[in-house]
C-alpha cells in the first residue's frame, strides 16, 4: 500500500522552491562545466593556508563527532570580537542560523518585515515557518531604513531584516545609520542584521551595537572574507539570553570536527584575510574597468562582487546571463524588478576575469540579436 508523509497543512500548502540554481545544476542540465565561477559570491582567492592545514590535520581524527558546544571556535569568536563566549553562537553558515533563529521567535500568521528582494533564502525560513512577510522596497540601490521602520511601526513584527552590506546589490550603509535603526526599532522587535560580507566593507561600515543589546541580533560567516563557503560556518553575536535559546532548537553536532578546526586557524590568520580584502578590491576595480569598456554602469560595491546595471530591463539583464553560461561563465543577478536590470558578478583572480571579459561582449551582442 503507498502511503504519504502526513505533512502539516502549512507544508502542504508550501511550494517546493529552490532559492538559488546550484552551478553544478545548471552543469548538468547543460552538459558542459563552466570555466568561470563567478555566481555564487564564493571567494575565489582561497582559504588561509594555516586554515588548509589544520582542516588536514583535523582530518586524521574525523571520525570522531565535532565538540557540540564549539568551545574553542566560540571562545577566539569571543575574544576577536571583544565580547564573551556566551555572546556567540556558531551554526551551519547564516542560513542554519536562520532558519533556527526564525523557528524559535515566529508562529503561523505572526510579522516579519524585510526589503523585497533582499536575500530569499530569510524568506523561505519564514514561510516555512508560518510568518508573514512584510516587504519594502529599496530606495534606489539600497535598502532603506525608514521605511523599514516605519513598516515595523505599523505591523509590529517579531523580526525586522536588513543586510548591511547587502545582497545583490552590493550597496552598503555606513554603521551609524544601522545603529541608528537599531535604536528606533519599536518594542519588541528584533532586528535581523545580516553582516556576512562585512569583513570586505569600506571602514565605519560595521556598527556600534552593544552585544548585550536584545533588540539586534548580528550575523557573520566564514564563507566570503575567509574563502571557506564548502565548510558552512556562521555564527551570530547576540545577547546571552538569545544566544542560550539557540541551544534549545540547533543541531548540537550539525559542526564538524573539520569545519571547526578551519575556522578557528582561519580567524587566527588575520593576515590572510588582509590579503584577501586587497585582492578583492583589485578585482572590483577590473570588473569596473569591465563593464565601463562595454558600455555598462557598475554599482558601488562594499561586498566580494559588483552588481552591473546592463541599462534594460529584466527580461534583457536574463538573456545576458544565458548566454555567457553558454560561454561557460556563471553568474547570477538580483530577482526583483527594477534591480533585475541588472547582473552580479563575483570577484576572483585575474585568469577569471579575464574569462568574464572575454565572454561579456559576445554575450551582450547575442542578447541584443
Amino acid at each position: 500500500m503507498t502511503q504519504s508523509p502526513r505533512y502539516t497543512p502549512l507544508v502542504q500548502s508550501l511550494p517546493a522552491t529552490v532559492p538559488f540554481v546550484g552551478p553544478e545544476t545548471a552543469e548538468r542540465a547543460s552538459g558542459h562545466h563552466f570555466t568561470a565561477r563567478l555566481g555564487a559570491n564564493e571567494n575565489a582567492f582561497g582559504p588561509s593556508p594555516r586554515a588548509i592545514a589544520a582542516m588536514a590535520a583535523a582530518a586524521q581524527d574525523v571520525w570522531m563527532y565535532g565538540d557540540p558546544e564549539n568551545h574553542d571556535l566560540r571562545g577566539a569568536l569571543a575574544a576577536h570580537h571583544g565580547v564573551t563566549p556566551d555572546h556567540i553562537v556558531v551554526g551551519e553558515g547564516i542560513d542554519g542560523l536562520l532558519g533556527y533563529l526564525v523557528r524559535l521567535v515566529v508562529e503561523p500568521g505572526d510579522a516579519v518585515v524585510t526589503s523585497d528582494g533582499a536575500y530569499p533564502t530569510f524568506n523561505f525560513h519564514v514561510a516555512g515557518f508560518g510568518g508573514v512577510l512584510h516587504k519594502e522596497p529599496y530606495i534606489g540601490n539600497h535598502e532603506d531604513p525608514e521605511a523599514l521602520l516605519a513598516r515595523a511601526a505599523e505591523v509590529q513584527p517579531k523580526l525586522l531584516y536588513v543586510a548591511n552590506p547587502d545582497n545583490p546589490m552590493g550597496s552598503h550603509h555606513p554603521g551609524t545609520v544601522i545603529a541608528d535603526m537599531a535604536a528606533r526599532l519599536p518594542e519588541g522587535v528584533l532586528m535581523v542584521l545580516d553582516e556576512a560580507y562585512i569583513d570586505l566593507a569600506p571602514p565605519g561600515t560595521e556598527a556600534r551595537i552593544d552585544a548585550d543589546d536584545p533588540r539586534v541580533i548580528r550575523f557573520r560567516t566564514f564563507s566570503k572574507g575567509y574563502g571557506m563557503a564548502g565548510l558552512r560556518v556562521g555564527y551570530a553575536i547576540a545577547a546571552p539570553g538569545l544566544v542560550s535559546a539557540f541551544n534549545k532548537v540547533r543541531n548540537h553536532f550539525g559542526m564538524g570536527r573539520i569545519a571547526q578546526a578551519g575556522a578557528l586557524a582561519a580567524l587566527a590568520d588575520q593576515d590572510w584575510l588582509a590579503h584577501v580584502q586587497n585582492e578583492v578590491a583589485t578585482s572590483r576595480d577590473r570588473l569596473t574597468v569591465i563593464a565601463h569598456d562595454n558600455g555598462l554602469t557598475p554599482l558601488p560595491s562594499a561586498t566580494n562582487f559588483v552588481t552591473i546595471d546592463c541599462g534594460a530591463n529584466g527580461d534583457f539583464a536574463r538573456a545576458v546571463v544565458r548566454e555567457l553560461a553558454a560561454r561557460g561563465i556563471f553568474i547570477r543577478m538580483p530577482f526583483v524588478a527594477p534591480h533585475d536590470r541588472c547582473i552580479r558578478v563575483s570577484c576572483g583572480p585575474a585568469a577569471l576575469m579575464d574569462k568574464f571579459a572575454a565572454a561579456l561582449p559576445k554575450a551582450l551582442a547575442a542578447a541584443r540579436g
